[in-house]
């Protein structure tokens, strides 16, 4: 859910740059640490993500503290905060310690032994660090756990301490372990059998969700509408983005279907498969998008300008506007993708930076395309690959940019 935040600083100023998550404001921030650093921990210490849900900041904030070789104790201040305070400050103080940072380990393990919203703070680090930093923490967690109104969660650390949900009453659906055994072409005719219910069938578009697309599944959506209800079942938007312009002459037929979800879901697929006469009507919706300060939804608007390519040319420029100013930062990987697929020129300037970006799409996307001729990418993508804040991803993605840098020398 989206939802309003505090006024953003202009784009281009070093605090507008950290407010939302770009390359270039850590970049800009290891010229000047004296100046940055006070906007370093005011993005802690305020919600700015326009969309907690989707943008990413932890990450970021983390390499700054640790490339600006600031202290920590701001952030362990924050821990005698709200929730969502405790939440921000822990996130950072968590990676910061994956990172080799003993004071910031010990400052959260104290936390749970004393502070007051230690449950989802053990949680978290239990997800990010691997068991022998958390297992120590065991006795504590089993004293305190006994002391609270309700249950833990499922998964770590409970279930290696031998605490689970009661299975009666909380517990969470289980994968039936035989149908993930079954191959794609079992799952696609488990979802044509006219036994099959609702709750089947998003179960194996779930398992489908983990394979590589099959075109087999296209004939079998007119049989996915959600019973009772007017919307497809959950998996199968995501199933059909991925298999691309395949469903497309599908979708010529789906959209005149008297079932309005199956028309709608045929509207949206033919939608973001747009040819050379959409273009007007979408270059007017991104200009629309962008003086209204919609910062949601001008993604779907990239995406669908990319498949159009070079003749999107126009689109180039509010393209990068958008990239600079959205303080949405997940959104920032379709505009810079959008922006090479149209014209792959305009978007080698903005590589460099993205190589520092906030959001794990966008540092794909430059690890995979910045230009290794030069000397600071070269060294920016060995630095990622050996980073223990990255995600695994990112770091395997630049070890293997990296082994063919020896080409380019």
């Amino acid at each position: 859910m989206t939802y309003r935040t505090p006024s953003y600083a202009p784009h281009d100023s070093l605090r507008g740059l950290l407010q939302r998550g770009r390359g270039l404001g850590h970049l800009r921030a290891l010229d000047d640490p004296a100046a940055a650093a006070p906007y370093v921990y005011d993005c802690v210490r305020q919600e700015w993500r326009w969309d907690r849900q989707c943008d990413a900041r932890a990450r970021y904030h983390a390499r700054l503290l640790r490339d600006l070789g600031l202290p920590i104790g701001p952030l362990l201040d924050l821990l005698t905060g709200d929730e969502e305070s405790v939440s921000r400050a822990s996130g950072v103080l968590e990676l910061l310690a994956l990172a080799g940072d003993d004071e910031a380990a010990e400052g959260l393990r104290d936390y749970v032994r004393h502070g007051e919203h230690w449950v989802g703070v053990l949680e978290s680090n239990a997800s990010e660090w691997p068991r022998d930093r958390w297992e120590g923490l065991r006795e504590v967690a089993l004293e305190r756990i006994a002391g609270e109104e309700e249950e833990p969660g499922s998964g770590e650390p409970w279930e290696h301490f031998g605490i689970t949900r009661d299975p009666a009453t909380r517990q969470a659906p289980q994968p039936d372990p035989d149908r993930a055994r079954l191959g794609t072409d079992a799952l696609l005719a488990l979802i044509a059998e006219p036994g099959t219910t609702a709750v089947d069938k998003v179960g194996v578009l779930r398992l489908l969700a983990r394979r590589d697309p099959r075109p087999g599944l296209i004939p079998l959506v007119p049989l996915l509408g959600h019973p009772g209800y007017d919307r497809p079942l959950p998996g199968l938007r995501a199933a059909l983005r991925r298999l691309g312009v395949r469903a497309v002459p599908e979708a010529r037929v789906w959209v005149s279907d008297e079932r309005p979800w199956l028309a709608a879901l045929g509207r949206e697929v033919l939608d973001d498969h747009p040819g050379p006469e959409a273009l007007p009507g979408l270059l007017r919706e991104l200009a629309d998008l962008r003086h209204q300060e919609e910062w949601c939804g001008p993604d779907v608007t990239a995406r669908r300008l990319a498949h159009i390519g070079p003749p999107a040319a126009d689109a180039v420029p509010p393209l990068r506007t958008l990239l600079r100013e959205t303080p949405h930062s997940y959104e920032r990987a379709d505009y810079l993708r959008a922006i090479a697929a149209i014209a792959p020129g305009a978007a080698e300037d903005l590589y460099e930076e993205c190589l520092w970006d906030c959001e794990e799409r966008t540092l794909l996307i430059a690890v995979a395309a910045a230009p290794a001729t030069e000397p600071e990418v070269r060294a920016r993508v060995v630095a990622l690959r050996d980073d223990p804040l990255e995600e695994p991803d990112v770091r395997a993605a630049a070890a293997e940019r990296t082994e063919g840098f020896a080409d380019t020398t």
